[in-house]
This record gives structure tokens, C-alpha cells and sequence, in this order.
């Protein structure tokens, strides 16, 4: 938890100093799809150039689920990326290169889940890192709010250790896996500076 602090403070420094920026040139935002799963996020994009942006983004989900303590979706991402605009920057088509990278710590949430198969029954922690490409679109809401949407595919290194129940049990193994798929979803409201 002391890491999660480290990077959280880093991101809010950060943060800070891309708001003593131009007027227009930064925007700060929030993942929507993200803030379904219970994880608070922030956003924030500096522009580089008349068609090029950068990102930085970070979401931390520190706490179990309230109704079953059994269950948990414990983790935090830090994603920087590159964006590419195809017309001009904060508006329409653009392409970007990211990557990621946090640590997490889940069990006992049955949902679909390409890399660890028996999440409904085990537990799992470590970290992952990886990176991939991103496209998006942004619309114009108006002077100051602006919708994106945008979806990544890329590659995540996975290490972990394997637990047999969500809070006992000794530890069964600790590996790494690789995954080559969707690596991003966001629905993001944004606000323009």
C-alpha cells in the first residue's frame, strides 16, 4: 500500500503542474466504464503540438466489496499514452501507443476473466505490465466538456501468486502469464482547459 501511495502522490503532483498550463492545451477526465467497477479514476492530457497529446491516467480500487468480504477487486493501473490526432487535438479521430502497468490482489468474483479462469473460487496477487495501441474519438460537448471513447489492444505480462480461497489458504504457486488481447475500454467525460 506504501507503493500505491508513492504512485498517487506522484500522479497528483504531476496533475498539479499540468494545470499551471495554457488554457485549452490540458484536459482532465474520468473513465465512466471504470467508474462502474467501483474504482475511482483521473485523467489528465496535455497537449504536445497542434496533433499530438499525452495522457496520463490512474485508477486505485483499495477496498472489498461491502456485501460479501470474501469477495475483492483490489488493484491500481497507471497508464501512460501517446495520441496521434487525425484532424486536430482534442477533437475527432486519433490514434495512440500506451502502456500499463499496477499491481492487484482478486478473488471470489465469478465473471469472465481471459487470464485467471477460476477467479470465483481462488485468489490472486502480484503485478502486470505491458502496453499496446489505441484508437479513439472525441466529441465536442461544448466550450469545456468534451465525451471520448476509445479502445486499446496490446500485450500484458502478468506475475502472480495463486491462492486457494479468497481469504485462506497457503500458497499453491507463483508463475507469470502472458495475455494478447483487449488491454482498454474507456468512456471518458472530459473537461478542457
Amino acid at each position: 500500500m506504501i507503493e500505491i501511495r508513492k504512485y498517487g502522490l506522484s500522479l497528483i503532483l504531476t496533475l498539479a503542474s499540468l494545470l499551471t498550463a495554457n488554457a485549452q492545451k490540458v484536459a482532465l477526465k474520468t473513465n465512466l466504464l471504470y467508474d462502474a467497477t467501483t474504482t475511482p479514476n483521473l485523467g489528465a492530457e496535455l497537449a504536445m503540438g497542434k496533433k499530438s497529446t499525452l495522457q496520463l491516467f490512474y485508477g486505485l480500487n483499495p477496498w472489498k466489496f461491502a456485501s460479501d468480504r470474501t469477495k475483492q477487486l483490489r488493484h491500481w493501473l497507471l497508464m501512460p499514452e501517446y495520441r496521434y490526432w487525425t484532424c486536430q487535438k482534442f477533437n475527432g479521430h486519433f490514434f495512440g501507443i500506451h502502456a500499463l502497468g499496477g499491481q492487484y490482489n482478486v478473488g471470489g468474483i465469478d465473471l469472465p476473466n481471459p487470464v485467471f479462469k477460476d477467479l470465483d473460487e481462488k485468489r490472486y496477487e502480484g503485478w502486470y505490465a505491458g502496453g499496446g495501441l489505441t484508437y479513439g474519438y472525441q466529441w465536442l460537448l461544448s466550450r469545456h466538456w468534451n465525451l471520448e471513447a476509445s479502445v486499446g489492444v496490446g500485450y500484458i505480462r502478468f506475475h502472480y501468486k495463486e491462492f486457494p480461497c479468497t481469504e485462506c489458504g497457503a500458497l499453491i504457486q507463483e508463475n507469470n502469464k502472458n495475455y494478447f488481447g483487449p488491454t482498454k475500454l474507456a468512456l471518458s467525460l472530459m473537461y478542457c482547459f
